[in-house]
């Protein structure tokens, strides 16, 4: 690749997806307010805060490097819904409610990313959706997957690629964008901009 791309999340999921598709990103987290305006649907809210991450890093990385220009920035956020938005869990009786909510039906994961060419209008935003249906499992089952420490930096306080896929029956759409970074759309997106 001629240029290096910026990360903007310190997600050790999305920082190996990029490695698996041989790119080794500058990681450089955002720091915002991930508060979603009450008014946004899951589309809507995890674009905002992609572009909001974005546009943040942008803004970090032109103090920091004011010289360099035209770096792409790549920004995600994840959701899921649940006849509402869900986020990642604040505390252990959060993680045992979404849980226990999601327990033995469908649900669907949200990612929006922002693609960002800095010192240029480029802002290309877009999110991909996946459907994802749960089997039926124990209060136990919850409880003793919430020890394992595995649900807290998770959107839906779960990982399907980690000790929880056992309890998801199956899929529709992209599993990567249930990990948090649906890279076949960002790929495609990369390529309409000529990287």
């Amino acid at each position: 690749m001629e240029e290096k791309i910026i990360l903007a999340s310190s997600s050790p999921r999305r920082i190996e997806i990029m490695k698996n598709h041989g790119i080794d990103p500058i990681v450089m987290p955002s720091d915002i307010d991930e508060t979603i305006p009450k008014n946004l649907n899951m589309q809507q809210a995890v674009m905002y805060l992609a572009l909001k991450k974005a546009l943040n890093v942008e803004e970090k990385y032109l103090k920091e490097n004011p010289s360099l220009k035209n770096k792409t920035i790549i920004s995600a956020d994840t959701i899921v819904f649940k006849d509402q938005i869900i986020g990642k869990p604040s505390d252990y009786n959060d993680a045992v409610r979404i849980l226990e909510t999601l327990n033995g039906t469908n649900h669907y994961v949200a990612t929006g990313v922002c693609i960002l060419k800095t010192n240029t209008p480029i802002r290309q935003i877009f999110y991909e959706v996946t459907e994802v249906i749960f089997k039926n499992y124990t209060h136990d089952d919850i409880k003793n997957y919430i020890d394992s420490g595995e649900p807290w930096d998770k959107a839906g306080g779960y990982a399907i690629q980690g000790k929880w896929k056992k309890y998801i029956d199956h899929y529709i759409g992209d599993y990567e964008n249930v990990v948090g970074f649906p890279w076949k759309r960002i790929q495609e997106e990369l390529r309409a901009l000529n990287y």
